[in-house]
């Protein structure tokens, strides 16, 4: 079996572009992988279109050659955008071995481990009394963790002390009225200083929150050690990280407790499955991130499935974030569905999921950038 074609389609699905690929052989097997790097999907192409000619013509079995040589093909290794491009060729090949070989992905990684897989849900709703209806009416559908709202999440200008107080205060409400057998956490989605996010976690009693997601930005491990030593508050970071390097000195110095993995951002499944031992030895738990697609849920599922040190997969499925679209049955006619709180492991040869090749082809890429938001003396902070 060999590779024949690469085709990426960049393609809106509910609010913004997804990129997933697929991979074509001439046995008439083929897979589908996706990128994470949302709101540069065409820097991925051109990344993919860069990379194809090393891969057609290879065995797709040969997943780990391929993987070292896309990530070795030049000078100047790794960074996100060809990280994004090698997740995506990667994950497609890995359905293409199990639908050839008639199994699905997580046999291809040791095995499963669980039978389903448990999720947090995320509240779209300002800190207050939505916010902790929504909480009541997921815990209603099963589920027993989630990621609350930060306060002026949806705004252009933010000013992170004005925000501080207001989501401390709804964190504790939240506490008080779901009780304490709920896991509870926030993402703070990179926007504080260490300062801040120190103010912020010394307004809540101990135990309010059970982890604390992305309160800074995380280039600088020592800034995260400082933030350590003013809080008790596990962190979960790592939604950004584009290798099993970046988690280096996290999982060595024993900085963080949750791996917010994206499998189509670190290099795939192969490169996932490498940060997850690793972490296994230090007890880090495996936390992923889901934000984008069917395939990328798909993919994690059966990552999910294959690990011991496994803790929540990220969904926005939930019947609190239905307005983002982003498992469009449309286009992904065969796909993981949520049954409550969990996604069920599939079964099917490869990853199990179908894709309606036609209709996204069909589709055009709409220009979306993340948000841009400044403080009121007009400099940039972080979205």
């Amino acid at each position: 079996m060999k590779i024949t074609a690469i085709k990426p389609y960049a393609v809106w699905v509910g609010i913004r572009n997804q990129l997933v690929v697929k991979v074509e052989t001439d046995e008439g097997v083929f897979g589908w992988g996706e990128s994470g790097l949302s709101g540069r999907e065409k820097a991925v192409v051109g990344a993919i279109e860069h990379y194809a000619p090393l891969v057609i013509g290879q065995d797709p079995f040969q997943i780990g050659r391929i993987w070292q040589e896309l990530y070795r093909s030049q000078y100047f290794e790794g960074g996100r955008v060809l990280q994004a491009a090698i997740s995506a060729l990667d994950i497609a090949l890995y359905d293409i071995k199990g639908k050839a070989l008639g199994v699905p992905v997580y046999d291809l990684l040791g095995g499963k481990q669980r039978e389903r897989i448990p999720t947090f849900a995320t509240t779209s709703g300002e800190p207050g009394p939505e916010m902790i209806e929504q909480a009541k009416m997921l815990i209603e559908n099963g589920w027993t963790a989630m990621r609350l709202s930060p306060s002026g999440h949806g705004e252009t200008t933010y000013e992170p002390r004005e925000h501080l107080g207001k989501t401390a205060k709804w964190m504790v409400k939240a506490r008080e009225e779901l009780g304490e057998d709920v896991v509870l956490g926030i993402d703070l989605h990179h926007r504080l200083s260490v300062a801040e996010a120190a103010s912020f976690c010394q307004k809540m009693p101990s135990g309010t929150l059970d982890f604390l997601e992305e309160p800074i930005r995380d280039e600088t491990p020592e800034a995260y050690e400082a933030l350590r030593r003013l809080t008790d508050i596990p962190f979960a970071i790592g939604e950004e990280f584009a290798s099993k390097w970046q988690f280096l000195p996290y999982i060595e110095r024993d900085i963080h407790q949750f791996n917010r993995l994206d499998v189509c951002n670190v290099g795939g499944l192969t490169e996932a499955m490498k940060v997850a031992g690793w972490s296994e030895a230090h007890y880090v738990d495996m936390m992923p991130h889901n934000p984008l697609g069917p395939i990328c849920t798909a993919a994690t599922v059966h990552f999910a499935a294959a690990v011991p040190n496994f803790s929540w997969l990220e969904t926005r499925s939930s019947p609190a974030e239905t307005h983002l679209g982003f498992d469009n049955s449309e286009f992904f006619p065969v796909q993981p569905r949520l049954e409550r709180a969990h996604y069920p492991v599939s079964d099917a040869p490869g990853l199990g999921v179908e894709v309606n090749e036609a209709l996204i082809a069909r589709q055009s890429f709409a220009f979306w950038q993340a948000p841009m938001l400044h403080r009121r003396d007009g400099s940039v902070t972080n979205w």
